[in-house]
C-alpha cells in the first residue's frame, strides 16, 4: 500500500518521469539479486561497476547534459532544457547505495516491492533525507507504529511546516529580493553594504529552516508509518570550524559521501598525504557537482574542500581556544559559501562579495535594509533563536522535572501550540503568500 501510494504521489507531479522511477527500482532490483546470486569476485564487481555507470548516466542526462554540452561549446545557452525529474538526486544515491550494501554483505537483496519502497517512500522522495537501505531494512520488513509514534509524527511534521511557510519563506522574501537587485544592479545600481550584508543572512537562515524543514517533516511523516529515520540537521550554526558544521549540516549526505566515496578511496588512512588530499578533492568536487548544473556549485564545493583542508594542515581547532572566535569563523565562511551557492554565476557572486566589503563605491547605510528589518525583526529574531538548541534544552529542562506545575502546564499547551502553528502554515498556504521550493532544484 505505501509503495502504491507513493507511486501516485510521484505520479501527480510527474506523470511520465514516474516510469523512469520504476524502471530504477525494477533495474536496481535486479542488480541487487545478481550481486548476491553471482559467486566470482570479479562477476559482482562487474554488476556493481554496470549499476554505477546506469544510475548516474541517467542522472546525468537529465541533470547535467544541458550544462556539459553548453561547457563545451556544442549548444548555445539554454538550447537543452530537459526538465528535471523531482528527486532523482536524492533516489539515485539511495538506489546506489541499496546495491552497493548488497555487495559489502550489510544487506541481502530484496524484492522488488521492498527495494520499490525504499527507494519511493513519498515522505523523503522528493527532497531527503538520503536513506541508507541497510539501516532501514529490518524496519522495512518488522516496523511497528503507534498511537505515540503517530502523534510525535504530526508533530515533528508540524513543526517543520512552520519552519518552512513562517520562517523560511519569510527569509526567502527578503534575500531574493537582494540578490534579485544585485543581479539587475551589477551594472546600474550598487546594493548598500548593510542591504548586501542582509540579503546573505536572510539566505543563510532560508536555507537551513528551508531544508531542516523538510527533513522535519520527512522525518514526522515517516515516524507515523512506523518508521525511524536519522537526524539531517543538527544546529549546524553552532559549529566551532568547517569541518564540524559538515558533521552537523545535511548529515545523511556528508554520511553517504564518506561511506560510498571517501572510504572506498582509501579515506585519510592512505600512507601518502598526497592520496588523503586527493580523496578529499573527489568527494568535494562530487558534493558541488551533486548540488546542480553551475559553476558556482562546483566552486562552492572547491571552497569547503580549500576550508577543510586548511583545518587539517593547521591543526584547527585545536590551536584555537577562544570558542567565540571559532564560531565566529565559521559562521562567516559558511555565509560567504552560500553568498556562492545562492549567485546565479561567479560574476555575480563576485560582485556581491564586493558589495558586501563596501568596496563597489555602493556606500554602507540603507534605508531600505532598515525597513525590511523593521517589517520582519520578529521573524529574523526567531531564526537567530531557533538555529541554536535553544527551544531542545528547554523541552530538557521542563520534561527533566516530571512533577513540577511548569511541566504539567507546558504538556497541556504542547498540543494548542502545535494545532495553531498548522492552522496558521496552512492558511498562509492557502493565502498564495511567497512559497518557492528551492531543494527541488537539486
Amino acid at each position: 500500500m505505501l509503495l502504491l501510494v507513493s507511486l501516485i504521489f510521484y505520479a501527480w507531479g510527474e506523470p511520465v518521469y514516474v516510469f523512469l522511477m520504476i524502471g530504477s527500482i525494477i533495474f536496481n532490483s535486479l542488480m541487487g539479486y545478481l550481486v548476491e546470486r553471482l559467486k566470482g569476485r570479479k562477476q559482482k564487481k562487474t554488476v556493481v561497476a554496470v549499476a554505477v555507470i546506469i544510475n548516474l548516466s541517467a542522472l546525468i542526462v537529465f541533470k547535467y547534459s544541458g550544462f556539459i554540452l553548453e561547457t563545451l561549446g556544442l549548444i548555445q545557452a539554454g538550447t537543452l532544457d530537459l526538465p528535471l525529474p523531482i528527486g532523482i538526486s536524492f533516489y539515485t544515491f539511495q538506489a546506489l547505495s541499496y546495491v552497493i550494501d548488497v555487495y559489502w554483505g550489510k544487506t541481502k537483496s530484496e524484492n522488488p516491492f521492498y527495494v520499490g519502497l525504499y527507494i519511493a517512500f513519498f515522505p523523503q522522495l522528493i527532497a531527503g533525507p538520503i536513506i541508507q537501505y541497510s539501516t532501514i531494512a529490518d524496519q522495512i520488513r518488522n516496523r511497528k507504529s503507534s498511537f505515540d509514534m503517530v502523534a510525535l509524527g504530526l508533530c515533528r511534521f508540524t513543526t517543520g511546516l512552520g519552519k518552512k511557510v513562517l520562517l523560511s519563506n519569510s527569509f526567502a522574501a527578503i534575500a531574493d529580493n537582494v540578490f534579485q537587485w544585485s543581479a539587475i544592479g551589477t551594472e546600474k545600481v550598487a546594493v548598500p553594504a548593510t542591504l548586501a550584508w542582509l540579503g546573505s543572512i536572510s539566505y543563510t537562515l532560508q536555507i537551513y529552516f528551508d531544508f531542516s524543514a523538510y527533513s522535519d517533516m520527512a522525518i514526522g511523516l515517516a515516524l507515523c508509518f512506523g518508521f525511524k529515520f536519522g537526524e539531517n540537521f543538527n544546529y549546524p550554526y553552532i559549529a566551532t570550524s568547517i569541518s564540524d558544521f559538515w558533521k552537523r549540516w545535511h548529515i545523511s549526505l556528508t554520511d553517504w559521501f564518506r561511506e560510498y566515496v571517501y572510504f572506498p578511496l582509501g579515506g585519510s588512512r592512505v600512507n601518502n598525504q598526497d592520496l588523503m588530499v586527493r580523496n578529499m578533492f573527489i568527494v568535494w568536487l562530487c558534493t558541488g557537482i551533486w548540488h546542480g548544473a553551475n559553476w558556482t556549485f562546483i566552486f562552492w564545493g572547491l571552497y569547503y574542500f580549500v576550508f577543510q583542508l586548511a583545518e587539517r594542515f593547521f591543526e584547527y581547532p585545536e590551536k584555537i581556544k577562544s570558542r567565540f572566535i571559532k564560531h565566529f569563523y565559521t559562521l562567516m565562511v559558511v555565509n560567504a559559501g552560500w553568498v556562492i551557492f545562492r549567485s546565479d554565476d561567479l560574476y555575480q557572486a563576485g560582485r556581491f562579495f564586493i558589495n558586501m566589503l563596501g568596496m563597489n563605491n555602493n556606500g554602507f547605510y540603507s534605508d531600505l535594509a532598515v525597513m525590511l528589518i523593521h517589517e520582519n525583526w520578529v521573524f529574523l529574531l526567531l531564526g537567530l533563536v531557533f538555529s541554536t538548541p535553544v527551544a531542545r534544552k528547554m523541552n530538557e529542562m521542563i520534561y527533566g522535572n516530571v512533577n513540577s506545575l511548569v511541566n504539567k502546564a507546558y504538556t497541556l499547551c504542547y498540543p494548542i501550540i502545535m494545532f495553531l502553528i498548522l492552522i496558521i502554515s496552512v492558511s498562509y498556504l492557502a493565502s498564495g503568500t511567497y512559497n518557492p521550493f528551492i531543494y527541488f532544484n537539486f
